[in-house]
């Protein structure tokens, strides 16, 4: 019984073993980070984000295979990752999910599992890329902003109605503000707005311009 109880606490690893979980570990890394690349659509790329995705699939499956079963290391290690303090921030929740993702791959590999680590990263990468290119989060009609600057003793009663009602299912002015002296009076106004055709959005900032009195037009939206 005592015998039995000591086997978990061993556990036998060779040379090839490490050498093929963690090559197996950087080849789904470097598909993980190839993934991320090119299916990110924010604002604040980061390469070492991307380079630490594959660093952090090969360092995963090294700590699964340094803990092995032994309950004594994986304790010691816990204790050992709580002195870190983590500042950055992760501000994507897609970040989050590839984190996981690199992670989950990493143990995997760790421990043997190869079949589980290879087709896992091949199938969940496939999905991801169906459901980026079908935009599938999406709603099929987005909301924009729209900012139009003008000079307000040029402009027209009424100024944008028709524009709006040739290109825009819904509009909704959010703000009025004034800039400048009175002789030289710029309004700038902003609307939430609801596209007819999103193809169409060069030609509604197009027909804004052309109104009397417009200075400047711009159009927003934040996909992340």
């Amino acid at each position: 019984m005592n015998h039995d109880f000591q086997e978990i606490f061993v556990f036998n690893i060779t040379v090839q073993d490490i050498i093929g979980n963690i090559f197996v570990a950087l080849i789904c890394g470097i598909t993980i980070a190839l993934v991320y690349r090119y299916t990110y659509r924010g604002l604040n790329y980061s390469a070492a984000f991307t380079i630490s995705l594959i660093m952090l699939t090969m360092i995963t499956a090294i700590v699964i295979m340094v803990i092995g079963n032994n309950l004594a290391r994986a304790f010691g290690l816990v204790g050992a990752m709580s002195i870190i303090r983590f500042r950055t921030a992760v501000k994507d929740a897609s970040d989050i999910m590839f984190i996981f993702f690199a992670l989950t791959i990493g143990l995997a590999a760790g421990v043997k599992l190869y079949a589980i680590a290879i087709f896992g990263t091949i199938i969940i990468s496939l999905v991801y890329f169906v459901i980026i290119r079908f935009n599938f989060a999406l709603p099929k009609s987005r909301e924009f902003l729209m900012q139009i600057s003008t000079k307000s003793n040029l402009l027209p009663d009424s100024p944008f109605y028709d524009v709006f009602n040739k290109y825009c299912k819904k509009q909704k002015l959010v703000n009025v503000k004034s800039v400048g002296e009175e002789l030289n009076e710029i309004m700038e106004f902003s609307y939430y707005i609801r596209l007819k055709n999103e193809n169409k959005s060069t030609e509604l900032i197009a027909d804004i311009k052309r109104i009397p009195g417009v200075e400047n037009v711009n159009l927003f939206f934040d996909e992340t």
